[in-house]
């Protein structure tokens, strides 16, 4: 998959809050392996740390970059090395940085949606939410998206 033929994500989008905390109120999927599997690709791919979200609601869990992995000229990262996290039942969303330009492709084809924080100055201007996975086609763009986002935090992508 690439941006390019990356599919268009099907049925309208779910209703999300446009408040902090920034949440996923509908389409959750009614099968949770799908984010079970996801969550346990994720935390398998080199160079980072499973952790508490420094940044999210309770019971989030972070995806944070090694130190010695950290690119420190992208912005990646909500906090700290913090560049993705899982939002707990029953949201299941996921917030993740990006470069922009994969961010906006990725909510033109609506996967996602810009965080709320932005217009406010307190995240960079390409954190996004990227909705629950709610079957396996939804699964494999996920992985892909939340791979975008693991190489721009260690600088594989600018």
């Amino acid at each position: 998959m690439t941006l390019g033929n990356m599919p268009i994500r099907e049925g309208v989008r779910p209703k999300t809050t446009d408040t902090n905390p920034h949440t996923q109120l509908t389409q959750q999927p009614s099968d949770t392996s799908f984010i079970e599997a996801l969550s346990d690709w994720a935390f398998e791919l080199s160079d980072i740390q499973k952790e508490p979200s420094a940044i999210s609601v309770p019971g989030a869990m972070a995806m944070c970059m090694d130190a010695d992995h950290v690119c420190d000229r992208c912005n990646a990262f909500m906090i700290g090395t913090e560049f993705a996290h899982f939002h707990p039942k029953p949201d299941y969303s996921l917030h993740l940085g990006l470069p922009e330009r994969d961010a906006e492709v990725i909510i033109l084809n609506g996967w996602g949606e810009w965080h709320p924080l932005i217009e406010r100055g307190i995240l960079p201007p390409n954190i996004i939410m990227m909705y629950a996975p709610r079957n396996q086609e939804e699964l494999n763009v996920s992985k892909f998206i939340l791979g975008r986002s693991y190489a721009f935090a260690k600088g594989d992508l600018k």
